[in-house]
């Protein structure tokens, strides 16, 4: 039997009720036996039974918080691994924090059928993480003809999306949540109306002026959240805003979710991703391509309200959208380049640097919206820390400075780096073994 004994730690989990200051925070140690938790308790005697013979890490009163849970990847295999692929994507989730992953479908061949979904799962076995699939909503990405979501979700998939490009079809999308309600599976969604948008990837407004093109309209994004948290409501589906960018959007989720709490019908999500609550369309502007993304950066008004609705629960979820590209991709011209940044490594601490640090977030919420929320909304068996729970955690300290100048994706489309940073991951153990150790000297 594999043991491990963690001690002097200071759990943080957004499940507990156990509480020492506050903020859902506690000292105990943590042994796990066999990738599961055993026991936590204040002081595990080294001595103890159920102890003995265990490896012992004293984390020396660090942080210990469940391993965080990213709902929005982009592996890029197969198809487009010059990018990424399945293991070098694992390693920097680990690096992060993360220990379990959702995978997007727009890989190519996309993943809308068993084959191509039995493959990539059997990559996802090779890993040190946990890394899930979703399967795509309509077969070929075409929007029109839905997938067999029925023996998909049996082969594996944990939900359903087409994310990068909208559904535009009003029928597809109402018969697409009818189905996925039925198999209580989430359907995340793309919000972006192409009839808004003249240039994707960069706010119209002063980004767009700057460089002299149409740019994408806020209302590309309002229109579809406004059309589908209505379609939601009325079936009942679980439905995932992706990358939520305005403030007129964070307003229609808000209300959306009120209905839904009246109603008792519709389960209603939404995403922001940490390159939204920390940069405007300035950063476009001074970055150039490594801060084009859909939907775009957009204005400092947004930002905040996208902050607040991460205060409030409206945006439940904190996902990276890690959209990893090479460099000669970056390098062309702001209409030519591709969209997207990669995002696993530099998420928690952008969070902490933030939200947490200027008190907008407590770490028992940070930890809700990137650990237990997303896990949930999935049905993931993971996201706080219990006996009996997976052994999967991060370790780290909120006030330890990082700064990102190399990262462990296969690329480096960031705006973030040589950013220095709060918020240090030092360890990471998924399934009770550690999967990721912080040098001393630079990480």
């Amino acid at each position: 039997m594999n043991k491990l004994l963690i001690k002097n730690g200071i759990i943080v989990d957004p499940s507990s009720d156990r509480n020492e200051n506050g903020e859902g925070m506690y000292r105990s140690d943590i042994l796990i036996s066999d990738g599961k938790i055993e026991k936590i308790a204040p002081a595990i005697p080294e001595t103890e039974d159920a102890a003995m013979g265990a490896q012992v890490i004293d984390v020396k009163g660090l942080k210990i918080g469940p391993g965080l849970v990213d709902v929005h990847v982009h592996f890029r295999d197969p198809g487009f691994t010059y990018k990424e692929d399945i293991q070098t994507g694992a390693r920097a989730a680990a690096a992060g924090g993360f220990t379990s992953v959702v995978m997007m479908a727009n890989t190519k061949p996309v993943v809308d059928d068993h084959e191509t979904l039995s493959q990539v799962l059997e990559k996802a076995k090779q890993t040190d993480i946990h890394v899930y699939a979703c399967g795509a909503i309509t077969k070929g990405f075409g929007g029109k003809e839905l997938t067999d979501m029925q023996i998909l979700k049996a082969l594996g998939a944990v939900g359903f999306t087409d994310d990068g490009i909208p559904i535009m079809d009003e029928a597809v999308v109402r018969q697409a949540m009818e189905t996925a309600a039925d198999l209580n599976v989430p359907l995340s969604f793309h919000e972006e109306d192409p009839a808004y948008i003249e240039n994707n990837g960069i706010n119209k407004g002063k980004a767009s002026e700057h460089f002299g093109i149409g740019g994408s309209d806020r209302m590309a994004e309002i229109s579809l959240i406004r059309r589908d948290v209505s379609l939601a409501l009325e079936t009942g589906a679980i439905y995932d805003c992706q990358h939520i960018s305005t403030k007129e959007g964070v307003e229609l989720i808000r209300e959306a979710k009120k209905t839904a709490r009246e109603t008792g019908k519709g389960r209603i999500h939404a995403e922001a991703t940490p390159h939204h609550f920390s940069l405007t369309e300035d950063a476009a502007i001074e970055y150039g391509t490594l801060a084009k993304m859909n939907p775009p950066l957009r204005t400092e008004e947004d930002r905040k309200a996208i902050i607040e609705g991460l205060r409030d629960g409206t945006i439940d979820l904190i996902a990276t959208d890690h959209a990893p590209h090479s460099k000669e991709e970056k390098d062309k011209t702001i209409t030519e380049a591709p969209s997207g940044i990669i995002g696993l490594e530099t998420a928690f601490s952008l969070a902490v640097t933030n939200l947490v640090r200027p008190g907008y977030l407590s770490l028992k919420t940070l930890f809700d919206r990137m650990s237990w929320s997303p896990a949930a909304m999935y049905h993931l068996p993971c996201g706080r820390i219990a006996e009996g729970m997976a052994a999967d955690f991060v370790i780290f300290d909120e006030a330890a400075k990082v700064r990102y100048d190399t990262f462990r994706s296969k690329s480096s489309n960031s705006p973030f780096t040589g950013c220095e940073l709060c918020g240090k991951v030092y360890m990471t153990i998924c399934s009770g073994r550690v999967v990721y150790e912080a040098q001393e000297s630079g990480e």
